[in-house]
């Protein structure tokens, strides 16, 4: 068995039935995958609660361009990210936190989750909200106020409980899975990607934002000073497959 196949041969437990997206939805271009994402919920049940955030910012990687940790080579840890099917989870280190990537169709393609807003509906309701809260406390231990609670990509593995070692490698079940609650976002914002160093293709407009939620995201591609047409363009958001 070689390095490649270890990972998913491993752990590749069925796929969790509806309400949960299927697997083939995410067997998508990057590009595409990384709109389409856009509005829905990420479901997590964790000590009896179910703990939910909408999906609001997101970054396409791709294994031909040099933003990607795909494109520094093969290794056991990145291993995840060369699955030839979508949907496999890929967690890292990054600004003292967790990270979360989905993969995307074709090896080396991914998604990185930059940003979410709690959701709260029937099954997340108060009592969830709390318990996010609680993961993911202010630096003084007060509650997090919700606009800000999962307003960047280690803030929002931190509210969902959501670590390296546990995730990196799997593939979504029963207790973790992505939900389509009919949250379309109206417009979508897209532009460069936050983070990336010089020379490694930080100029690629593979950020994109739901612009109704623009002011939560990591950084707001609206906020004063940026120009459409020349700092952010308004996409329509791809169909998705499946």
């Amino acid at each position: 068995m070689t390095a490649r196949t270890t990972v998913s041969a491993i752990q590749h437990p069925p796929w969790p039935g509806p309400p949960a997206l299927p697997h083939a939805f995410f067997d998508q271009p990057p590009l595409a995958l990384a709109q389409a994402l856009l509005g829905k919920v990420l479901r997590r049940r964790l000590d009896g609660l179910w703990l939910s955030a909408r999906i609001i910012e997101t970054e396409a990687y791709c294994l031909d361009e040099r933003g990607s940790h795909a494109s520094l080579g093969f290794t056991a840890k990145r291993a995840p990210l060369f699955e030839e099917t979508g949907g496999m989870l890929y967690l890292y280190y990054a600004r003292g936190g967790d990270s979360l990537n989905i993969g995307a169709h074709g090896a080396g393609n991914a998604v990185l989750i930059k940003s979410g807003h709690p959701w709260q509906d029937e099954r997340s309701g108060p009592a969830s909200l709390a318990r996010m809260q609680a993961l993911n406390p202010r630096f003084d231990g007060s509650p997090r106020p919700p606009s800000a609670l999962c307003a960047g990509q280690t803030l929002l593995c931190r509210a969902l409980g959501l670590r390296v070692p546990e995730w990196n490698g799997r593939w979504f079940t029963e207790d973790f899975f992505l939900e389509d609650v009919g949250a379309e976002p109206g417009a979508v914002i897209q532009t460069t990607r936050l983070g990336i160093p010089t020379g490694r293709d930080e100029h690629l407009p593979y950020r994109f934002v739901d612009a109704g939620f623009a002011p939560y995201a990591t950084r707001n591609p609206l906020r004063r000073g940026q120009q459409e047409g020349v700092h952010y363009t308004r996409v329509t958001t791809v169909k998705a497959v499946g």
